[in-house]
């Protein structure tokens, strides 16, 4: 039995009144995030806690995602990829929003300094960290993607969105047991599920495409 992705297939204008959408979403996200954490609550995350380290490197992990999404529209014609590409860009600069409006109102830094999963102290990344993310693409890869179309590009985009979110389970997966804050960990979840069912997919459209995942580092 093949796996069913649900994404639904939207016109073009679309695109228009979703980025304009997810602006205003960041910015409401941003002004309301002050509800999540009660004031009667006796402390919040510090900076080097599990929820910021979270929430400032899968903001730039989700970036590099959402922009790898965003190539779709001009060059792949694929009527199956297309809304995949819509819904992952949409729900992860939906995701950066929530991320970005928590570190406003925990005072921290919005993007990480110096080597990244350093709060993964028990997963093997702890201490120094590492340079690059797992799963990110690297700058040849993106000036490829940039220049490919066709069937060249669908693959492409397909093994390296694929790779993308495997690299990112480890980081969700660990934030969701040892986050501190529960809608941290409640996010770190529906990463989770969501890329799950989408890597799943995935693999399944290269497949039909007669193509191979990369390996994950």
């Amino acid at each position: 039995m093949s796996t069913e992705y649900t994404g639904g297939t939207r016109p073009g204008w679309m695109r228009v009144v979703v980025i304009t959408g997810t602006l205003l979403a960041v910015l409401l996200l941003g002004a309301s995030v002050g509800l999540l954490v009660s004031p009667s609550e006796s402390s919040e995350p510090a900076p080097g806690t599990v929820d910021i380290g979270f929430a400032q490197d899968m903001s730039v992990h989700h970036r590099q995602a959402a922009l790898m999404a965003s190539l779709v529209a001009e060059r792949s014609t694929d009527p199956a990829i297309q809304p995949l590409a819509f819904d992952i860009e949409f729900a992860q600069l939906e995701q950066i929003g929530r991320m970005q409006g928590w570190l406003s109102l925990w005072d921290a830094p919005p993007l990480p300094a110096g080597n990244r999963m350093t709060w993964m102290s028990g997963h093997g990344h702890g201490h120094g960290g590492v340079e690059t993310m797992p799963g990110m693409a690297s700058p040849q890869q993106l000036e490829e993607l940039r220049h490919a179309s066709g069937r060249e590009f669908d693959i492409l985009f397909l093994q390296l969105m694929l790779r993308h979110h495997q690299g990112g389970v480890p980081m969700a997966r660990y934030a969701q047991q040892h986050a501190e804050v529960p809608q941290v960990r409640n996010l770190a979840g529906q990463m989770l599920t969501a890329q799950t069912m989408e890597s799943d997919y995935m693999k399944q459209l290269l497949a039909e495409r007669g193509a191979e995942p990369l390996p994950v580092p």
